[in-house]
């Protein structure tokens, strides 16, 4: 058996790293790395607008509500607003895949509810934004819900 100097030594020890910074590398850049939304920074910008409309909607005698069933998803805004000054959007956002996101307008019916089939939304854990307005008057509401067919 042959003895190995230490240059040998440090030699290899170089090599190993230089492999297993190269290794690390391209590791990560095979990852896949989502931003939250492509315009956080206009969304930023607009934060102070988005708590006041927080705080609109937790002062609602009535809150909004909304429910899971197995084929959709049932909204109800407060009974005291009419159905016809109802406006607004309500997303769907999937933090594991923007590809599941899926956006809807406000369309009550006369009962202030608004139902959304799940025959176009696939399953997984969304955050549900609904910014919404009555009249001239905008509210914000969020939550989680999970899907499964």
């Amino acid at each position: 058996m042959k003895k190995m100097n230490w240059g040998a030594g440090i030699a290899l020890l170089y090599i190993g790293f230089v492999i297993g910074i190269l290794t690390l590398v391209t590791m990560s850049m095979n990852q896949r790395v989502d931003l939250v939304s492509e315009d956080y920074y206009d969304q930023e910008l607009r934060f102070q607008g988005k708590m006041e409309k927080i705080q609109r909607s937790q002062d609602l005698s009535q809150p909004i509500s909304w429910q899971v069933n197995d084929k959709t998803i049932s909204i109800q805004f407060p009974e005291n607003f009419q159905s016809q000054t109802l406006s607004g959007t309500i997303a769907l956002y999937c933090p594991s895949d923007p590809r599941k996101d899926v956006l809807f307008g406000i369309n009550a019916d006369a009962q202030n509810q608004q139902i959304i089939p799940l025959d176009k939304v696939q399953e997984g854990r969304y955050l549900i934004k609904l910014d919404w307005k009555n009249g001239e008057i905008s509210y914000w509401n969020e939550g989680v819900i999970t899907i499964q067919k």
